[in-house]
């Protein structure tokens, strides 16, 4: 897919990116077929996305001051207990952390936070999980996440279908879920649009856990779900809004870029510019802010997965549009100050 060299929108607004990866994950594509979902296409085009990935699009011309990494299955101990493997994923990033905090790449902080992986599943046994995971952190480790991603049509996740539906009901889940919050830890949250009656359930049953809904709650137009959008839509925006009434909770805007919204946009050739993205995305990005107010909503990049759509720049150039008539305040709010309270990251 080409780039788009767009001029830089408002370059001086100081941006805390909430939500990104790094990875290497050469062996793994290596072993894929043919790409025949969306994910997998994103996959075989970003093979590595590393420090100098990551810093070269903080750079790019907004003024990305900090970021929050999102765990993603990568660099996991081999030689670890199962429950314990993901310590191995923090103890990489609070590397890539140390080299940005050094000062020898300018003055930005990636890394600044970091959210893991840990089973609840395991019970009470996740304690001990959390204990090495905030260890590993030095200081960084903000929280976890737990995907419940599941559907009856597996061409909706592609490669990503692992898990059958109900987790976060699950006894045996929110046994180990119940240690977050005595932690001082929050739990991000990424599911599909007909799952969100779940976190729902979950966020009421712990309203003193703080949760984060990952990408609008990803909202569907692919497999079973293409032409769909009218009816699914308004079901999408009422639970939303049931959602919001919940304090606990806060919600990241973006990954709407991805392939699971099935927006023309995605692999688009042309790339689509961030004034069309704006208009693409808007129906799903509005009520959101509406819903939760600027304060309790962050926009994040979902890099690098959302490289399916657009560039790091172009990204942030289109949440700049949707921004365009929000006061001051809201836009601090925005692109800095819910993921720097949220994440509660110290960036002086």
């Amino acid at each position: 897919m080409a780039s788009l060299n767009e001029t830089i929108l408002e370059p001086d607004l100081p941006i805390v990116d909430p939500h990104h990866h790094l990875w290497d994950r050469t062996a793994l594509l290596a072993a894929l077929p043919a790409p025949k979902h969306g994910f997998e296409h994103m996959l075989r085009r970003v093979p590595r996305y590393l420090f100098d990935d990551l810093l070269a699009d903080m750079k790019r011309g907004h003024n990305v001051v900090a970021t929050v990494y999102m765990e993603c299955g990568a660099f996991y101990r081999a030689s670890a207990e199962p429950a314990f493997k993901p310590v191995g994923e923090v103890e990489f990033v609070n590397g890539v952390a140390a080299q940005g905090a050094s000062g020898v790449y300018g003055d930005v902080r990636p890394c600044a936070g970091i959210v893991g992986h840990a089973d609840c599943t395991i019970g009470d046994g996740v304690a001990a999980v959390l204990v090495a995971l905030m260890a590993a952190g030095n200081g960084r480790f903000r929280g976890i996440r737990q995907s419940c991603s599941a559907d009856a049509d597996p061409d909706v996740l592609g490669p990503l279908n692992r898990q059958k539906p109900g987790l976060y009901h699950s006894n045996a889940f929110r046994e180990g879920f119940r240690h977050l919050g005595p932690l001082g830890l929050s739990f991000d949250a990424w599911l599909l649009e007909p799952q969100l009656p779940d976190l729902i359930d979950l966020a009421r049953a712990f309203p003193d856990t703080q949760i984060i809904l990952d990408h609008v709650g990803t909202p569907l137009g692919i497999g079973a779900y293409k032409g769909r959008r009218d009816e699914r839509y308004p079901i999408w925006r009422d639970n939303i809004q049931t959602l919001a009434k919940l304090p606990n909770v806060s919600v990241k805007v973006g990954g709407l870029a991805m392939v699971f919204p099935g927006f023309d946009s995605f692999m688009s050739d042309p790339p689509t510019p961030s004034a069309a993205l704006a208009e693409e995305w808007r129906p799903y990005v509005e009520p959101v802010i509406e819903a939760f107010g600027a304060e309790r909503c962050m926009f994040e990049s979902n890099f690098p997965v959302d490289i399916g759509s657009c560039d790091y720049d172009v990204l942030w150039n289109t949440f700049k549009v949707l921004a365009k008539g929000a006061s001051a305040e809201e836009k601090t709010a925005l692109f800095s100050g819910t993921a720097t309270k949220v994440y509660r990251l110290d960036l002086t």
